[in-house]
């Protein structure tokens, strides 16, 4: 292969398909001709090798462990912009001026109540049902209260709708779960104060926000806000490529992402500590099971499919962890059992070698409970701050030309032609 064309030897024929190359240098054969050319298609389960779309939103690499949201770091983000920042960068493409920041602000806060109707769809919801039930179900709602067109003025409200809103349907589907009255949103707080305020303040008594939680919740928002085409993004690109509404196409990437290998990947750390914490506390024996493939048992919020290196976000939020399991002093046994876990674990040849460093679901599983979130809200955090993401990559998607409805190919393996048999004469 060279930098222009692959070439593909196919029974006795040859074939070329040109050669696509990012703007970092990334290689892709481009196979949009092959059916037609060759009468055969690839077989790539779990598409970990099919680049489904060309993209500008997120640039990662995985071998190096770098991280970055169009163009810029995802340590410089963390460190120097706040969430909504962030979400307008990806929606938007580019950083806001500080008067597009606060007119941002001001159309999210004021967009950020919910129709009062929508309040008995909760009361509908058994308090059993799990917070990413409701908030997929709410979420697909959205589109009975505000019909969607492909008027890019409509479109862009819907965006702003979406994103003031799913604080307050992930905070109603907490209180609703707990039996608790709902708290609606208030106009003096940001966008993180006020979902923690709607979290966790009770009428008749004060709640007073923590700026260093406020702070560290912005940074796990930012953190988590996109990650290239991972199962529920390209669920959001797919639904969406049918000509799906916007609404449509993020219930759909929620129901995608609350699934335990991908958004519950933090929800497992924080079964596999309990696990441990009932066994005894002995991190060091499940360390030893870890190796031991025979044993079945996985050391979760360890390694990623992705990154081959330290996970750039676990990196960042590691300091994050640090500060805020000191300031607030929580005494939590699971919390010290993840503490000796990851020390253990990075003093070990046996992960060092194969770099299985802690990923950023580990620390993320961490600092929610040292929050007071519960574990069944953890998902649900990971929805919030995927949610810019899902609607960059659906706004992306929507806008391109070229967009066709996604429709992969199978290789069938199933049985061949054969008669039909009378029902009485089968045996």
């Amino acid at each position: 292969m060279d930098m222009e064309t692959a070439k593909l030897i196919l029974h006795g024929q040859e074939h070329e398909f040109p050669v696509t190359v990012g703007t970092e240098g990334e290689e892709g054969i481009d196979i949009r001709k092959l059916r037609a050319t060759t009468g055969a298609v690839t077989l790539d389960p779990g598409f970990g090798n099919t680049g489904s779309c060309e993209s500008g939103i997120t640039f990662i690499n995985g071998e190096e462990g770098i991280l970055r949201y169009r163009g810029y770091s995802i340590e410089e983000l963390t460190e120097k912009s706040s969430f909504l920042e962030v979400a307008h960068l990806l929606i938007q493409g580019e950083l806001p001026t500080r008067e597009q920041l606060d007119h941002f602000r001001h159309r999210l806060t004021y967009h950020s109540l919910l129709h009062e109707d929508m309040k008995k769809f909760f009361e509908g919801f058994p308090p059993s049902a799990h917070p990413m039930s409701v908030l997929s179900t709410i979420v697909a709602s959205l589109s009975a209260y505000y019909p969607e067109n492909d008027d890019p003025t409509d479109i862009d409200l819907n965006i702003v709708r979406l994103l003031a809103k799913i604080k307050t349907i992930a905070a109603f589907a907490y209180k609703k779960s707990i039996g608790q009255p709902y708290v609606y949103p208030r106009n003096n707080l940001t966008y993180t104060g006020d979902f923690l305020h709607m979290m966790f303040a009770v009428p008749s008594e004060d709640y007073e926000i923590d700026p260093l939680v406020e702070e560290t919740l912005d940074k796990l928002l930012i953190l988590h806000a996109d990650h290239e085409q991972n199962c529920s993004t390209s669920t959001v690109r797919m639904v969406g490529s049918s000509g799906a509404s916007l609404f449509a196409a993020i219930s759909a990437g929620v129901s995608a992402l609350s699934g335990p290998l991908h958004g519950g990947a933090n929800q497992a750390v924080i079964n596999m500590l309990e696990r441990i914490r009932a066994d005894g506390g002995n991190y060091r024996k499940y360390l030893n099971m870890a190796k031991d493939r025979s044993s079945g048992f996985r050391l979760m919020g360890f390694g990623h499919r992705v990154y081959k290196n330290f996970d750039p976000r676990a990196r960042v939020i590691k300091a994050s962890a640090d500060q805020v399991l000191a300031r607030l002093g929580v005494d939590d046994p699971l919390l010290d059992i993840a503490k000796e876990l990851e020390r253990a674990a990075l003093e070990d040849e046996y992960f060092v070698s194969r770099k299985l460093y802690p990923n950023v679901d580990f620390y993320s599983g961490i600092l929610y409970r040292a929050m007071g979130i519960p574990t069944n809200m953890f998902t649900v955090m990971f929805a919030m701050g995927r949610l810019p993401g899902w609607i960059a990559q659906w706004k992306e998607m929507h806008n391109d030309p070229n967009t066709r409805i996604y429709r992969p190919r199978q290789i069938y393996v199933g049985a061949r032609a054969r008669p039909y048999v009378p029902i009485d004469q089968r045996s």
